[in-house]
């Protein structure tokens, strides 16, 4: 073959990710905030609302309801958003690292988010309708083709969306501050979730195809997070921690602090410790769940910091089986939902009509269940088995022989 034919030939991309090319701190990440995940889910089905707080607190339950809205609900999944950007900017750059042309490195990610937005489609429909994998889908797309091939200087703009954040929470506490303490008992401002009480399951599924588009579709703002998440990725914050330990502790602890300070109106309200009016209770609403990339943006930086502690020593079975389950983290997730499904609803098990305190029973089955697929991980880690859904996507997205 001559040299001119050579050059014609297109490049070849890679497959998937290999064990010895990840990092420590995005898996430790992501099996650790599973757990949260399973909280803030598990309480939305066996309480059928969105937050999933107990509405009439009575004793350890309003001390819970406080703790899940400081810290669990609307700070867990901006974690998985900002992770999804980084994510997506580790799969092109080991494409082109592998000598891919952009047009290829386009198309494996095209097809791998059309796929998840499949995955998500069947998980919102079948199993839960909360679910967050088929925003995904649309917004890897859309990240694809609008922001992925940017310069440098264009992504600089990213992390400015946490100043615009930081004003407009300013403002919202204007709103709420005032009417605290106002004696008038708004009720703790929560959504309805009809298809988790439906008598069968057939009727379950009729009602998720209605939540689900509506629940996809409220997500897709999430594409500022993912893109801030990207300018991580760029920066390789989770990588190289040693490289940006100042910004990781400024960002670990301011942002939980944000997070905190401006959820705490709405969770005096949802533990029984203060009152206010309807108006106020609604703006307080809309100020933790406006904090809560706040908090994501802590509990990434956290785990940054944290995994730089680590690979400077020999790890141990915790940390190696919550990073195993990082690694597997789509199969666990879609596990929890089909845990919730014969849990907590009344065609199945129906727990939540079964015990005192549904709440409190709901924290100790996500408990168990985040446990099991633990295990479950550290158990496929190994004997070096791929979780069955990440199997699966990567197939689809790579082929048989990838």
């Amino acid at each position: 073959m001559t040299a001119e034919a050579t050059l014609r030939l297109p490049r070849i991309g890679r497959g998937p990710v290999r064990p010895d090319e990840r990092a420590l701190a995005p898996d430790l990440a992501r099996g650790a905030m599973l757990l949260f995940i399973a909280l803030a889910n598990s309480a939305g089905y066996f309480l059928a609302s969105a937050p999933g707080v107990e509405t009439h607190p009575q004793g350890l339950e309003r001390y819970y309801n406080f703790f899940m809205i400081e810290f669990v609900h609307a700070r867990a999944f901006p974690l998985f958003a900002i992770m999804f950007g980084y994510g997506l900017v580790q799969l092109a750059r080991r494409q082109d690292a592998a000598g891919a042309e952009p047009g290829q490195v386009r198309r494996v990610l095209l097809r791998r988010n059309a796929w998840l937005f499949a995955f998500g489609l069947a998980h919102g429909v079948l199993l839960y309708s909360g679910d967050f994998l088929g925003a995904y889908g649309l917004i890897g797309i859309a990240f694809t083709l609008i922001l992925l091939r940017r310069s440098d200087r264009f992504h600089r703009l990213a992390p400015w969306y946490l100043a615009v954040g930081g004003v407009y929470l300013v403002v919202l506490a204007a709103l709420t501050l005032p009417g605290l303490g106002s004696g008038s008992g708004a009720a703790i401002p929560v959504s309805p979730f009809p298809s988790v009480e439906t008598a069968t399951y057939g009727a379950s599924v009729v009602e998720r195809l209605a939540e689900w588009p509506t629940h996809t579709a409220f997500l897709l703002p999430m594409i500022l997070m993912v893109w801030v998440g990207a300018w991580a990725g760029r920066r390789r914050l989770l990588e190289e921690p040693e490289r940006h330990l100042r910004l990781l502790r400024w960002a670990g602890f301011g942002g939980l602090a944000v997070a905190a300070a401006a959820g705490l109106p709405m969770a005096l309200l949802s533990g029984g410790f203060a009152s206010m009016d309807e108006a106020t209770a609604g703006w307080a609403k809309m100020l933790y769940e406006t904090a809560g990339f706040f908090g994501g943006v802590g509990y990434v930086a956290l785990f940054g910091l944290l995994a730089h502690r680590l690979v400077r020593r020999r790890r141990g079975t915790v940390v190696t089986a919550v990073s195993a389950l990082g690694q597997r983290s789509l199969s666990g997730y879609l596990f929890q939902s089909v845990a919730w499904l014969v849990l907590a609803t009344p065609f199945m098990l129906g727990l939540d009509e079964r015990v005192g305190s549904p709440l409190l029973v709901s924290q100790v089955c996500a408990l168990g269940v985040w446990l099991v697929t633990v295990v479950a991980a550290y158990a496929a880690h190994r004997r070096g088995y791929r979780g069955p859904a990440e199997t699966l996507l990567r197939r689809l997205t790579y082929g048989r022989k990838r």
